[in-house]
C-alpha cells in the first residue's frame, strides 16, 4: 500500500535519526567503550571516528597505555569515540585485522580502518597521531 514514496521518506527518516543519534551518542561518550566480536562493526559504523585500543589483561605495555586512552577519552569526548578490544576475548576481530603485536590502536573512520598504531606512545605522539583524523 506504501509504494516507493513511502519507502524513500523512511529511509530518509532512518538517515536523520543515526545523524542525530551520532551527534548525542558521541558527545556523551568521555570513556572507552567496550568493544567486542560481536559489537565491533556496529560500533565502528555508528560513529564517525573511532579508535580501538586493542589490548591483554596480561600485556603490560597495553597497561602502561591505558590511563592514556582514558584520559583521551575524556579529552576528545564529541569528536571522538574509544573503545577497548580485548584480544584474548574476541579473537575473531583480532585476526581480521591481523593484530600481532599488542597494544595496537586501529583508528576507524565510517567502518573503516585508516590508521594503526602499534605499540605503547607516550600521550603527546599517540594524540597527534589520532587527532588529526578529527
Amino acid at each position: 500500500m506504501g509504494g516507493p514514496a513511502l519507502d524513500e521518506l523512511e529511509e530518509i527518516r532512518a538517515k536523520r535519526m543515526r545523524k542525530l543519534m551520532d551527534q548525542v551518542s558521541a558527545s556523551n561518550i568521555d570513556k572507552p567503550i567496550v568493544v567486542s566480536d560481536r559489537n565491533f562493526d556496529q560500533t565502528v559504523k555508528t560513529y564517525p571516528l573511532v579508535v580501538v585500543d586493542c589490548w591483554a589483561a596480561w600485556c603490560a605495555p597495553c597497561r602502561a597505555i591505558a590511563p592514556v586512552v582514558e584520559q583521551l577519552a575524556k579529552e576528545y569526548s564529541g569528536k571522538i569515540v574509544f573503545g577497548k578490544l580485548n584480544v584474548d576475548e574476541n579473537p575473531e576481530t583480532a585476526e581480521r585485522f591481523g593484530i600481532m603485536a599488542i597494544p595496537t590502536l586501529l583508528v576507524m573512520k565510517k567502518g573503516e580502518e585508516i590508521d594503526r598504531v602499534v605499540g605503547a606512545l607516550p600521550k603527546s605522539q599517540l594524540e597527534s597521531k589520532i587527532v588529526s583524523y578529527a
